[in-house]
């Protein structure tokens, strides 16, 4: 099949909601004659764009799952995929970074550096993939690159350098000026398919003269040769300053910056040429392995089709003819027929059909190679899955998986539905690391928790039109935290005595506040007092009980249980005892500890115009927020704050009406902090409440 490797990119597309990426998309699928006509998000001709192919996404014009699919460009392979915007459905974006080795930082030209560019930049930085800055919508009133530019500098910490600017802006937009081949370049016939290179216009001849000196500046820095020309006053090479910018931005040094609008067809088959000769190939990217066989060590995986297979499975998806499961190949090649193992699950399993995607179409293929994105079938899996060939037993290292903060309860109206529900709630845990359920063992109901009000809706409508399963739900549950504020000392000993051996186990020590994370459990146990086959009883029975805090029933977290003294019973002493000793000097002490309650933070982006920042000035405040910065630009501002989940209920249709729909607000998880005296008491008082119930 021999696929050149190095003519091959994994691309994504990452941006702020509502910059462009589908649109953009569209218009690479156009022109690289995957699609022979053009299709709009919220399209008039009821087709919708071709990667948004869930009913849903289309009616609300928004992606919500990573969309792949595979274009040919100037005989270069690229893989490419599309990633949703809205926070709520992070762990897509996340999964799609894990398997891409450069990508395509979509801005808008008025908008600018948004609180989502901001995520996605730092998920970016995280997972160390290069990238290149594309401003979009430079037709649109207000447009300005330039600003935007200075933003990607000022708030990312970006190298970012123009290589084009625009010809015209907003409804005046003609075209561009390539600053690397000096020359203006237009867009002509119907859909922007003809491209014409012409003399720089004179008025915009000192702009491009500056810029470009900008540019051979920043990227004299990553070739001696071109910095001695450049000082010598000589010309410089065009293929000079490709392969400079290609080093700067395989480093993550440098980013480059183009211009263009998707929906008006221009600046796309150059924003393709880039990524040819901008971003990395799969060989050019380092990628890691742990081997599980030596406690975890890093190995480094070569992208050679002889080497044994390693693959990572980054996403499932249920189709009609059963499970789909998305690999990139890491390593070694992936056939049919070709026997591998799971190495999280520990089973062996048959490749049998293997299939390429084009968003939801498919074509059927007999082998994928090292660096390919392909899909297997009818594999038992669950996301972030490694498989290995050729005996090895490594693990890819895993995605990051934000902590769900918000669960809602849910009960199905009928017979037929809680069957439905059962099916649906199984597949979309398998599917979304970030979805999760539990059946509440004290109320019995079904609860569902994920990552904001949006996600937990957009899985219910899918509920009812994939599964035809209807469900009520109960009021949206915040994620509360239960900690102590200072320290307390515990002396318990377990004793029970019935016929034959009893249970004895004595502990003592102490528990403390403790800042980092969830518990930590010490040992500091002198002469044997607690015998040291015990010990790890004692952390099991503190583990137990921090499951569920005395004040409303959740979790207790930034603890920290120390046990210094105990004594055990030659005759009575068993881990059971041990592990109910902790138990009882846990409560005996966590009373004295001065607990408290603790809820989940938001930071919150509102962005609106001006003229309605007094109202949300107020809405937040009304909701307990705290604001951490507000930011005028022109027309438009944008407010930032602090503000408690519980209080962010609804907030969207508050929003909508306060700002006659003008106004769109971002929310994420920013930490936990102490829930104030009177929601606290609120709080205790409906637990104790819930519980009086429960005991009638």
């Amino acid at each position: 099949m021999g696929i050149d490797i190095t003519r091959m990119r994994n691309i994504g597309i990452s941006a702020h909601i509502d910059s462009g990426k589908t649109t953009l998309s569209e218009r690479i699928l156009f022109y690289s004659n995957k699609i022979h006509a053009i299709h709009e998000v919220r399209g008039k001709d009821g087709v919708g764009a071709t990667m948004d192919h869930m009913e849903l996404e289309r009616e609300r014009g928004i992606t919500i799952q990573s969309a792949a699919t595979q274009v040919e460009w100037k005989d270069h392979t690229i893989n490419l995929i599309d990633t949703p915007g809205h926070v709520d459905f992070t762990i897509e974006v996340e999964r799609s970074l894990r398997v891409l080795d450069g990508a395509i930082l979509v801005l808008c030209a008025v908008g600018g550096v948004q609180s989502q560019s901001i995520t996605v930049d730092r998920q970016l930085k995280r997972y160390h993939v290069p990238r290149i800055a594309f401003v979009n919508k430079c037709d649109r009133t207000g447009a300005n690159p330039f600003k935007v530019r200075l933003q990607l500098r000022e708030k990312l910490g970006l190298n970012a350098v123009m290589i084009q600017i625009p010809i015209g802006l907003e409804d005046k937009l003609e075209g561009m000026v390539d600053l690397i081949s000096m020359k203006a370049i237009y867009f002509d016939g119907p859909q922007g398919e003809t491209i014409r290179y012409a003399e720089i216009p004179p008025h915009l001849k000192a702009d491009a003269d500056k810029y470009r000196e900008d540019l051979i500046d920043a990227v004299s820095m990553f070739s001696d040769q071109l910095a001695e020309l450049y000082l010598g006053g000589e010309a410089i090479g065009e293929d000079m300053i490709h392969a400079a910018i290609r080093k700067g931005t395989l480093a993550e040094q440098f980013v480059p910056v183009m211009v263009g609008s998707a929906y008006k067809n221009k600046g796309i088959q150059l924003l393709l040429d880039a990524v040819n000769n901008y971003l990395p190939n799969p060989t050019e990217v380092k990628n890691y392995a742990l081997d599980l066989d030596r406690s975890e060590e890093k190995k480094e995986l070569s992208a050679d089709e002889k080497s044994p297979t390693v693959a990572l499975g980054f996403k499932l998806e249920d189709g009609q003819y059963g499970q789909l499961t998305y690999v990139r190949i890491y390593q070694g090649a992936l056939k049919k027929g070709d026997e591998l193992q799971n190495t999280r699950a520990r089973k062996k399993f048959k490749v049998g059909r293997l299939v390429r995607m084009h968003s939801d179409s498919m074509e059927d293929i007999n082998e994928g190679v090292p660096g390919d994105i392909v899909a297997l079938f009818g594999i038992d899996c669950a996301s972030g899955d490694t498989f290995c060939g050729g005996g090895l037993n490594y693990a890819m290292t895993s995605m990051f998986v934000p902590e769900p903060v918000i669960s809602l309860a849910i009960t199905p109206k009928d017979k037929k539905s809680a069957d439905q529900m059962a099916k649906a709630l199984n597949r979309f845990t398998k599917e979304d690391p970030t979805f999760r359920t539990h059946v509440d063992s004290e109320s019995n109901q079904t609860i569902i928790r994920g990552m904001g009000e949006l996600h937990l809706e957009v899985y219910i409508e899918r509920m009812r039109r994939e599964y035809k399963c209807e469900v009520d739900t109960g009021m949206p549950q915040v994620a509360y935290r239960e900690a102590i504020t200072r320290r307390a000392e515990f002396n318990y000993t377990h004793k029970k005595q019935t016929g034959g051996s009893g249970q004895y186990g004595r502990v003592a020590g102490y528990m403390e506040p403790w800042a980092d994370g969830a518990y930590e459990f010490v040992d500091m146990i002198k002469g044997g007092a607690i015998p040291t086959e015990y010990v790890p009883s004692c952390d099991k029975g503190f583990k137990e009980a921090i499951k569920k805090g005395s004040l409303i029933g959740f979790p207790i977290v930034n603890i920290r249980c120390v046990i210094n003294d105990g004594q055990s019973h030659p005759v009575d002493s068993s881990d059971i005892a041990f592990q109910s000793a902790a138990i009882g000097a846990f409560r005996e002490a966590y009373g004295k500890a001065k607990p408290c309650i603790l809820e989940p933070i938001m930071k919150v982006s509102v962005e609106s115009p001006t003229e309605f920042q007094g109202n949300i000035f107020a809405s937040i405040n009304q909701r307990r927020g705290i604001i951490s910065a507000s930011i005028e630009d022109g027309i438009f501002s944008r407010v930032e704050a602090e503000v408690p989940l519980s209080e962010m209920f609804g907030y969207s249709t508050a929003l909508r009406s306060l700002t006659q729909g003008k106004a769109e607000f971002t929310m994420e998880f920013e930490k936990y902090g102490k829930v104030p005296q009177s929601v606290s008491e609120a709080l205790i008082k409906e637990f104790e409440e819930k519980r009086k119930k429960e005991q009638r």
